[in-house]
């Protein structure tokens, strides 16, 4: 007969999984559950293991300090656990839906505007996660069904294909010993290993770079062995909002697609709890954007190392930002991260964006969207156009760009037109929403092994 017993941690009690070191057969360590110390550090470490190669890509690409990221990512993750009060086990790392819009309000306001952008989709994210707190999600999966959610994660990612060419254009052996690397290692390996296939080939193009004389390490001997990381703050542009704006419907996506997938395999009900995901997510995005960190969102990396481990504990992910606060502030760590050639860049660059784009594609096929319909054809089709030729529009300060631009026509043509269509009743086979399902669209576990599961789908732990 097994005891259990209480953590200690105030408003976190751990009930003892067991004996403290196996999993009953059958069984799982639920979020409300722990192994013994020694157990949950070493799933800790796994999680953030599982999230660095996905997470540091993004601050690498934009030109953010990486230890500054990795530090707001611990410090967001034990900020989302408190908020969800220990119920969702999530880690927060960088989002990729921000890349784009940094990338541009970088080049006009320098960082710290795009850090001002930053904060600002944060809080739009903060304020739709309270209304949904009060009054539920349901709106908005009426707002965003399928059609509209595939096509705003496809543009994303087609829009950002010149930004990867760029940089292949610079290393072109490098950036394609690393592209092929990535793809040959998501199906080679299996378990973590294949899971970190973003990471393997990061690892295998920055050797290449190595030994063609591409890295530089003059910054790693200049830097410290303890350390705060570089912050910067943030300045405030209206011309950011039309950049930022549409970040706010990928995380919403984002965050409700996480919390479905862990209630389904936790087997809990966690939809009141989606309100304060949200929350948690935005004020997490918030305070990096007052330091000089990157976005944050919900990271299914580390579903599949939940999946696979059968461990959902909360408290394994207080050990990973813990873990990834310590890790920041080491700066030589931080300068060794911030020697990844253009080159390594540039390949990763072209295999996420081109998988951000196809897992659009994915969310209309899971969904069956109807293209026999002429309102879902035209919400695909024309915001692609839009965002792949980054149309742009000026009003005053604020500057609307292809995605942004592309974000917004994806919503009026979906809902003015199908407006119309009711009107006249010429609206047959047109449909306002799905079964309630929200995909969580630009995680980079997605990315790799498109193994996140959905409602009505199994995940499967053999991977």
């Amino acid at each position: 007969m097994t005891t259990h017993r209480k953590s200690l941690l105030p408003g976190f009690g751990w009930t003892l999984h067991g004996d403290g070191k196996t999993i009953r057969p059958g069984a799982v360590v639920t979020p409300g559950e722990r192994l013994g110390w020694f157990q949950t550090t070493g799933v800790g470490m796994q999680h953030v293991v599982a999230m660095f190669g996905a997470t540091f890509l993004v601050p690498l690409i934009t030109g953010f300090p990486p230890s500054t990221t990795l530090f707001f990512s611990g410090i967001g993750t034990v900020l989302f656990l408190i908020i969800t009060a220990g119920r969702i086990p999530s880690y927060l790392g960088s989002s990729f839906a921000f890349l784009a819009p940094v990338g541009a309000a970088t080049g006009q306001y320098g960082m710290s505007g795009a850090l001002g952008g930053i904060f600002l989709a944060g809080l739009g994210l903060v304020i739709v996660g309270v209304l949904v707190h009060f009054a539920g999600s349901h709106w908005i999966q009426r707002i965003m069904p399928p059609v509209v959610t595939g096509a705003i994660v496809a543009l994303i990612g087609l829009n950002l294909a010149p930004a990867a060419w760029n940089n292949v254009d610079q290393a072109p052996i490098t950036a394609t010993v690393t592209i092929v690397s990535m793809l040959v290692a998501s199906v080679l390996f299996r378990g973590l290993l294949g899971r970190l296939s973003i990471l393997v080939g990061v690892v295998i193009g920055y050797i290449v770079a190595v030994l063609r004389g591409e890295v530089d390490f003059t910054a790693i001997g200049s830097a410290g062995w303890f350390g705060l990381p570089e912050f910067t703050t943030p300045t405030f542009h209206i011309g950011v909002l039309g950049l930022f704006i549409p970040v706010v419907l990928v995380l919403v996506a984002e965050n409700v697609g996480h919390v479905k997938s862990v209630a389904l395999m936790t087997k809990q009900d966690l939809d009141p709890m989606t309100g304060r995901a949200l929350i948690a997510d935005g004020a997490a995005t918030m305070l990096a954007g007052t330091g000089g960190g990157s976005g944050t969102t919900t990271y299914a990396e580390n579903i599949g190392v939940m999946a696979s481990s059968r461990v959902y504990s909360t408290a394994a992910y207080w050990v990973a930002g813990i873990f990834a606060i310590l890790l920041a502030l080491l700066p030589k760590f931080g300068a060794l991260i911030a020697t990844v050639p253009v080159g390594v860049l540039g390949g990763a660059g072209t295999v996420l964006y081109g998988m951000i784009g196809v897992l659009g594609v994915r969310i209309w096929v899971q969904n069956k969207v109807d293209f026999a319909n002429p309102i879902n054809l035209a919400v695909a089709g024309v915001p692609l156009v839009i965002a792949i030729a980054n149309f742009t529009m000026v009003f005053g300060e604020i500057v609307f760009e292809g995605i942004a631009l592309g974000s917004f026509a994806a919503l009026a043509i979906h809902h003015v037109l199908g407006g119309i269509a009711r009107l006249r009743g010429t609206d047959v086979g047109f449909e306002t929403q799905d079964d309630g399902a929200l995909a969580s669209p630009i995680n980079a576990e997605d990315l790799a092994k498109g193994d996140v599961p959905r409602d009505g789908q199994q995940e499967n732990p053999g991977r």
